[in-house]
């Protein structure tokens, strides 16, 4: 069971103080180690976050040692009621710089209203006045980190931690969805109308949608899953791109799908033609947008081949 924070001891909020310093300090190398690869000036700055987390962690050791001694009990954040739980580093990788920053804002906030809650529980003058210098301290640390990102995050730099940052989007979320919304638009075409123009049956076409549909979203982000880790390749995690393969594939394939849940099999086929036809046309700004391919080569080549699959479908079951 956790604890009351007001049923702590002075000695135990001391020890808790300097636990949490050094918590933090090891979050925000954690922070520095993640993101340096891709991010090397905001690395740098948590970087120098860890040295102040240790300079603080230091004086209160020295402060525990004058009033109790070298034993310094092990109390965790965990132990104690009303703190903020923090996900691991370790758990949330690969890392986004919008991420980090909102986690560092958190901290920040917490230690010092932990801070300004453990002076106000303190009879020794100078423990009070050392919990209060590192409330204050922790008040700054937002200064510090935007004086920090302007010394080290100059705007060619922030250009580049942009630009990294799309392509990790790029190839964590936009890839896979991509593949998923291709395969579900196209590869669902064939059978949807090839059953529409067999029976002229709206509910025998959507039924055949729905299955290829779905059946293609699981087939997809089972594949996409299982294709690679990501640790080589920088892609994220399996699971992540699972499902947003699987997702975008059904949901590629139920556009074209739901205007047959109009009965009149005409006018049903008619708006799921012009549907067609609107998720061509945004497969290819999505690969203008994103994969730099220009607009009029991925019209032709995604609208090509969706008329293809489009003729064989009616060609079929015309037949």
């Amino acid at each position: 069971m956790a604890k009351n924070f007001k049923d702590l001891s002075e000695q135990e909020i001391l020890a808790l103080a300097i636990s949490s310093e050094e918590t933090d300090a090891r979050i925000y190398a954690d922070f520095a180690a993640g993101l340096n690869a891709d991010y090397p000036a905001t690395a740098q700055i948590f970087s120098e976050m860890e040295a102040e987390e240790d300079e603080h962690r230091r004086k209160l050791i020295e402060d525990y040692r004058r009033r109790f001694g070298e034993h310094i009990p092990l109390i965790r954040r965990e132990d104690v009621k009303g703190f903020v739980h923090r996900k691991p580093v370790w758990m949330i990788r690969p890392l986004g710089i919008k991420t980090v920053r909102r986690q560092a804002e958190i901290m920040e906030t917490e230690t010092r209203r932990f801070y300004e809650r453990a002076a106000s529980r303190v009879s020794d003058v100078s423990t009070r006045k050392l919990l209060g210098d590192l409330a204050e301290a922790e008040r700054k640390h937002v200064t510090l980190a935007e004086n920090l990102q302007h010394e080290y995050v100059t705007p060619e730099v922030e250009a580049q931690e942009e630009k990294a940052h799309r392509r990790l989007f790029v190839l964590q979320i936009v890839q896979p969805g991509l593949a998923g919304l291709m395969d579900g638009s196209v590869s669902t075409l064939a059978p949807v109308f090839a059953a529409a123009f067999a029976t002229h049956s709206s509910h025998a076409a959507f039924v055949v949608g729905l299955a290829a549909s779905v059946g293609a979203g699981i087939s997809m982000a089972f594949a996409e899953a299982a294709s690679d880790d990501g640790s080589l390749t920088g892609r994220g995690k399996p699971l992540l791109r699972g499902f947003v393969c699987g997702l975008m594939t059904t949901a590629g394939g139920i556009g074209h799908t739901l205007p047959y849940l109009i009965p009149e099999f005409r006018t049903a086929t008619a708006i799921a033609v012009v549907i067609v036809g609107i998720e061509l046309l945004v497969i290819s700004w999505i690969r203008k947008r994103y994969m730099d391919t220009p607009f009029l080569q991925a019209a032709f080549q995604v609208i090509v081949g969706g008329v293809l699959v489009f003729l064989v479908g009616i060609w079929i079951g015309s037949s």
